[in-house]
């Protein structure tokens, strides 16, 4: 495996902490049938998650590697709104923590690191409060697994229109793949 680099490493961690030290507001109101406008709200955000991407994979080379991460801090920032706005939706934006941004963020992603901040019981997922402590440990193991991604989407730069167009495919994926998990963690019926 590919030594990954401890600045790296440090930069994926702190652009973590940073993007869930606050949960985004939202102008979004709560609705009788969230699920509808839940479902239009995940849409709406991949597609801005997919050309942003894109567009941010363009840049062949050296400045290619250059934008790999705030392409991915951009992602992550729309995404975060994207949980916020789904919150508020479900009616629920205001118990929405830090802890549930990261975990609709990044389960898909590190589902492993997740098991003793979310813990499956029945059919629901509790998903426990940590100390600042916890969520940079977590940030730390999640820069690790997240380093892996930037190396590769790095690479898809040196082919700037078919890596553009895979990233964008990428990051439009991974953006439902979030909503589904803010979906499923608010449909719950004792939700957040």
């Amino acid at each position: 495996m590919t030594q990954i680099s401890a600045p790296l490493r440090a930069q994926l961690t702190h652009a973590i902490v940073d993007l869930v030290v606050q949960v985004p507001p939202s102008d979004e109101a709560a609705q009788t049938h969230p699920s509808i406008r839940a479902h239009a709200i995940a849409r709406t955000a991949a597609r801005r998650a997919s050309v942003l991407a894109g567009s941010l994979s363009l840049p062949p080379g050296v400045l290619g590697w250059i934008t790999v991460l705030p392409e991915m801090v951009a992602v992550w920032k729309l995404q975060a709104q994207m949980v916020a706005d789904i919150a508020a939706v479900y009616g629920q934006h205001q118990q929405l923590r830090r802890e549930h941004l990261l975990y609709c963020l990044f389960k898909q992603v590190a589902a492993q690191l997740f098991r003793d901040l979310a813990v499956r019981m029945g059919e629901r997922v509790v998903v426990r409060p940590a100390t600042h402590k916890v969520l940079q440990a977590l940030a730390q193991k999640l820069g690790v697994a997240l380093a892996g991604a930037a190396l590769r989407k790095g690479a898809s730069r040196l082919v700037p229109l078919l890596g553009a167009v895979t990233v964008g495919a990428y990051a439009y994926y991974d953006t439902l793949q979030v909503a589904r998990n803010a979906v499923a963690l608010l449909e719950d019926k004792n939700g957040l």
